[in-house]
């Protein structure tokens, strides 16, 4: 999170004295916004459904409500990166993952974006690769030019649809796609964060059960309607 300013709000003092600040929040916004419609447009759908639908379409309509609207939630507005002076939250699709800096081993981006703790690999949803941001980035950096625009917006949230000058707070190169940017920050974290003795731990992985359950139950609910 950050002030107006771009830069995050300063909280608590850590235990060794140092300033505390909230989280700093990573998201795709095109995923948000594509999941945001197509809620709108499910919505719209079903409801027409249920109120003028006959014989057994009322019920399998609304049958199907969690069976769509929890994935859709679940890939589209629950990813997202949270990251402070102490651990890393990856939260994908279905599972969080909780790493302390100090169990993690790296951050890459290829053709994702990968974490890599404890031996452990894990794919960072939030952060989406985009090819062709990177190669447009790739040419404005070998034409030595400035960035095409710096997006406030993209200092917390960026995403696969912004440009590829779109600046992360605290990248040292603008230039590059915002994935590769995101990648290098949350690896300068990771390094500058390690050794801090409130930053140690095992990594922690919990299933989104509030995701997962409503679907199996709505499941389960829409193949009895359909077959009984």
């Amino acid at each position: 999170m950050t002030d107006s300013d771009g830069k995050p709000h300063q909280g608590s003092a850590a235990p060794d004295g140092d300033p505390g600040y909230a989280d700093r929040v990573y998201r795709s916004v095109p995923g948000v916004i594509s999941g945001v419609l197509l809620l709108a447009v499910a919505a719209w759908l079903i409801g027409d459904a249920a109120l003028n639908g006959t014989g057994k379409t009322p019920a399998v309509s609304l049958a199907a409500v969690p069976v769509f609207a929890f994935p859709v939630i679940a890939y589209t507005l629950r990813p997202a990166v949270l990251a402070n002076d102490r651990r890393l939250v990856v939260r994908n699709p279905w599972r969080t993952i909780t790493a302390p800096w100090a169990a993690v081993d790296a951050l890459r981006a290829g053709y994702s974006v990968e974490l890599l703790a404890e031996g452990k690999k894990y794919q960072v949803w939030a952060v989406p690769v985009s090819l062709r941001q990177r190669k447009r980035a790739n040419r404005v950096r070998a034409r030595g030019g400035a960035p095409e625009h710096t997006s406030r917006m993209g200092m917390v949230f960026g995403g696969g649809g912004a440009s590829a000058g779109s600046s992360v707070l605290g990248s040292s190169d603008p230039t590059r796609a915002w994935s590769d940017q995101v990648t290098s920050v949350l690896q300068e974290m990771a390094e500058r964060n390690a050794s801090r003795p409130d930053a140690a731990g095992p990594v922690v992985v919990r299933w989104c059960w509030w995701a997962i359950a409503p679907t199996l139950l709505g499941l389960a609910a829409l193949i009895t309607v359909i077959v009984v």
